[in-house]
């Protein structure tokens, strides 16, 4: 039996990268994985992997899931996916939030519809998001919300390091407030039973997003493969929720301090 049978699991940006890592973990597991995207077929994006690919996938490995295409910059698409969700899967166990819109550009040069955005799909999305999938949670007494952060949330040194002029304040801002959320959430759910959790990884992944920013390459000595983020995330959205809560982690320190091994 898997750690998840039995629960449905609704992930976002699971078209590539931690996304897709992630539900194919929890499908590996046992859920009936919602996977979330703009991205559906091949050609409609200037990164590679597409929410075909992440389904076709799981389900040659003999698991479960559904493709559900969705725009979370937009509140009615976010409410048409709870919606869709519940009805071809049922009620949301497992919320991921690991959908973004992501500009690496200095504040001054920042223009106020791209922060405007950015701020939409990481920090109001899964806001809202988390709002729809409260009730059901609550009904049953019990969920799981994960929402995925970055190490660039952390508060930079000053005198500043050689990276600091890449332009990635405004999405520390918002990875920073998604923080905030979690463990904000956390305490206000935990009578109800519902973890809330943020997640990051310890190293830069090599995702098609993080190649694409030149953040890392794909033989980058130093990178952490995606699998290890979702081994992470397994981890927070299976243990009790009393247990394992309100907990700003990284991926490999959680895992050591956990036993596990990926």
């Amino acid at each position: 039996m898997g750690r998840l049978d039995g629960r449905v699991a609704l992930v976002t940006g699971a078209s590539r990268g931690i996304g897709a890592a992630i539900a194919a973990g929890f499908a590996a597991e046992g859920a009936c994985v919602a996977a979330s995207a703009r991205t559906v077929t091949p050609g409609t994006s200037r990164l590679p992997g597409t929410l075909e690919d992440t389904v076709g996938g799981i389900r040659a490995a003999g698991g479960t899931a559904e493709a559900f295409a969705a725009d979370l910059s937009v509140p009615q698409d976010r409410e048409r996916l709870v919606e869709q969700v519940h009805k071809r899967c049922g009620e949301i166990d497992i919320l991921v939030n690991n959908a973004a819109v992501t500009y690496f550009t200095p504040v001054a040069e920042f223009t106020a519809r791209r922060q405007a955005l950015m701020f939409e799909v990481q920090v109001t999305a899964p806001t809202h998001l988390a709002q729809l999938v409260i009730p059901g949670m609550r009904e049953r007494g019990r969920g799981w919300i994960l929402n995925i952060s970055s190490v660039a949330a952390r508060h930079p040194a000053i005198p500043p390091g050689p990276r600091a002029g890449l332009g990635g304040t405004v999405y520390g801002m918002c990875k920073a407030a998604l923080e905030r959320l979690s463990t904000g959430l956390a305490a206000e759910l935990y009578a109800d039973g519902i973890a809330v959790n943020s997640l990051a990884p310890t190293k830069v992944v090599p995702t098609p997003g993080t190649l694409f920013h030149h953040l890392t390459t794909e033989d980058d000595p130093n990178a952490e493969p995606p699998e290890v983020m979702a081994a992470a995330a397994l981890a927070l959205c299976q243990a009790p929720p009393s247990e394992l809560t309100g907990r700003i982690a990284y991926s490999q320190e959680l895992l050591a301090e956990l036993g596990l091994t990926v």
